[in-house]
């Protein structure tokens, strides 16, 4: 429906005006993304057979609705097309056990566990692999074979081949092959997660952005960096997340005690934060920390959508691209300042939850380059390759 992005964008500009919006130009960007995804997830989640009145009713629904419930709604509609997904996945590289010759005894699999049951000690039998998750069997496919067999069953898979925009630092694009309607989950960000209270452990802190333009935060301040992830790979695996950046050098450069200080303040801590997850790395879908910019006079066909993974899933944890640095996915924060500290872990009423992101389709769409307003702050120079989507919802982003 060509007049779906139109409306659903109107309707917001109409809603951030309501005195039920907060006041606060950041926490207003928020809620007015948030109020977008209801509408798009929603409208999705009814399927190919709505209406243009179906989406009249969203939006009414979206003007009495609070955010909260708002929220829950998002989490819900998103989680219920991760589940499809995860489905399918699982019946294209699970091993078809029906299959096997009549008579014959299937071997006696080690007890299933995650990743996080070694974590914390789940298991009482000691062995020289104790440490190390099992990583079940699964069918010695590629991930192009993969994403083939996904998009017969899904209709739709992600490419990456060289970027359409007409810039020369464009590189490569992600494009969708095959077709999707607005509200659909079209990519996950991958890599790995940092709360606040880890940032000084993320590669090259504090200049974390100056060698790697894969990063990406969260309303909540979680940074998510994709580099470690790279372009996947052919297996099911044990992933940490772990890499070595490339770093710059510059012997020509001399410093005064004060910056030989600042320095030594500023060197990113060391250490893996123990993350360790059996991930499937032929993920198609993996690939959102490739989508461009659009270039100008272009609008962005996706947009960004916190999602909230609960790891009590755990039959569909291999196919989520993320692994948490240290305990960010369940760690409470406090700010003091331009500082955060750890206030405590999860009072246990509370399942844990893996804070990522997934791209949602703003628009439908078909055989074409996935554009992201990356909506970078006006508070320092931009590339010369940004042109701004909208100036007012950057400023309130990063007010």
């Amino acid at each position: 429906m060509a007049s779906l992005f139109n409306k659903f964008q109107k309707a917001v500009g109409v809603l951030a005006k309501s005195s039920t919006f907060a006041k606060n130009p950041r926490q207003l960007q928020f809620e007015a993304d948030i109020n977008k995804l209801f509408m798009y997830t929603s409208f999705n989640r009814l399927g190919r057979e709505a209406v243009e009145t179906d989406a009249e009713e969203i939006i009414e629904m979206a003007g009495k609705t609070s955010l909260s419930e708002q929220q829950k709604q998002v989490q819900d509609n998103i989680h219920y097309q991760v589940e499809n997904f995860c489905s399918l996945m699982d019946a294209i590289l699970c091993p078809d056990v029906s299959k096997k010759e009549p008579g014959s005894q299937p071997a006696t699999p080690p007890p299933r566990q995650s990743g996080l049951t070694f974590a914390v000690g789940g298991s009482n039998h000691a062995s020289p692999a104790a440490d190390k998750p099992f990583v079940p069997e699964t069918k010695p496919l590629k991930l192009a074979q993969v994403s083939q067999r996904l998009m017969e069953q899904l209709g739709y898979t992600l490419e990456i081949k060289p970027s359409v925009i007409p810039h020369k630092d464009a590189g490569q694009g992600c494009f969708i092959k095959g077709e999707a309607d607005a509200g659909t989950v079209l990519a996950f960000y991958p890599g790995v997660i940092y709360s606040p209270a880890f940032y000084r452990y993320i590669p090259g802190y504090p200049k974390v952005d100056s060698q790697n333009s894969y990063l990406i935060t969260r309303y909540d301040g979680t940074v998510i960096n994709a580099q470690p992830w790279g372009l996947g790979g052919d297996s099911r695996e044990v992933w940490t997340g772990s890499y070595t950046p490339a770093v710059k050098t510059d012997t020509k450069t001399s410093e005064n005690g004060s910056d030989r200080l600042w320095k030594a303040l500023s060197k990113p801590l060391q250490g893996s934060g123990k993350a360790k997850e059996v991930l499937e790395r032929r993920n198609p879908l993996a690939f959102g920390h490739l989508a461009n910019h659009p270039g100008k006079e272009t609008n962005p066909n996706v947009m960004i959508c916190p999602y909230d993974f609960p790891l009590v899933e755990k039959d569909l944890r291999p196919y989520v691209p993320n692994v948490s640095f240290g305990d960010s996915g369940e760690v409470k924060m406090k700010r003091f300042g331009s500082f955060w500290f750890k206030t405590g872990g999860s009072n246990g009423l509370e399942a844990p939850i893996l804070k990522t992101l997934v791209l949602v389709a703003t628009r439908a769409l078909r055989d074409e380059e996935l554009l992201l307003n990356y909506r970078l702050s006006n508070s320092k120079r931009r590339p010369d390759w940004y042109t701004p989507v909208n100036e007012e919802e950057d400023r309130r982003r990063w007010s």
